[in-house]
């Protein structure tokens, strides 16, 4: 199924003096190669784009750098960062291990456009076909790979 059939991207908007460094999260402080988030060095003025914990952010700067994080909390971001929100059919954590991984970075990059600072495309995006396993098998995925990664550190 095509991942804009299952997703919303997010434009909800925040002011970010209800922010900090923790809950903040920009294209800085994600950390590449899928490795999460960090505290962010400051916060901007002004309102920024609303995330709730179980979204999906994804830099549209320069994908290639694997900068995806799952939500474990509430907070604002950057607009160089899709917050992608799964619908009812869509474990949201089966969501992110489905984009945490090499084959969709490289799909969503050959969609930049840009040379200095590449942009992915939204519509590409959409376009992205996923699995869709009932549910259960879903949360079986998810638990199992959990597991996995856990063992892994």
């Amino acid at each position: 199924m095509k991942l804009g059939k299952n997703v919303k991207l997010i434009n909800d908007k925040i002011d970010t003096a209800f922010l900090n460094r923790q809950t903040y999260i920009s294209t800085e402080n994600m950390i590449s190669n899928y490795g999460g988030i960090k505290s962010a060095a400051n916060v901007p003025h002004g309102k920024c784009t609303r995330f709730s914990a179980g979204d999906i952010l994804l830099s549209n700067i320069r994908p290639y750098f694997k900068k995806i994080w799952y939500a474990r909390f509430d907070g604002g971001c950057s607009p160089d960062i899709l917050v992608i929100r799964a619908n009812k059919s869509l474990n949201p954590k089966y969501l992110y291990y489905f984009l945490a991984n090499d084959k969709f970075i490289t799909y969503y990059n050959a969609s930049c456009k840009g040379t200095k600072m590449p942009r992915g495309n939204k519509d590409a995006l959409l376009e992205y076909e996923i699995d869709l396993p009932t549910l259960q098998v879903q949360q079986h995925i998810v638990n199992t790979t959990s597991s996995l990664l856990l063992k892994s550190l």
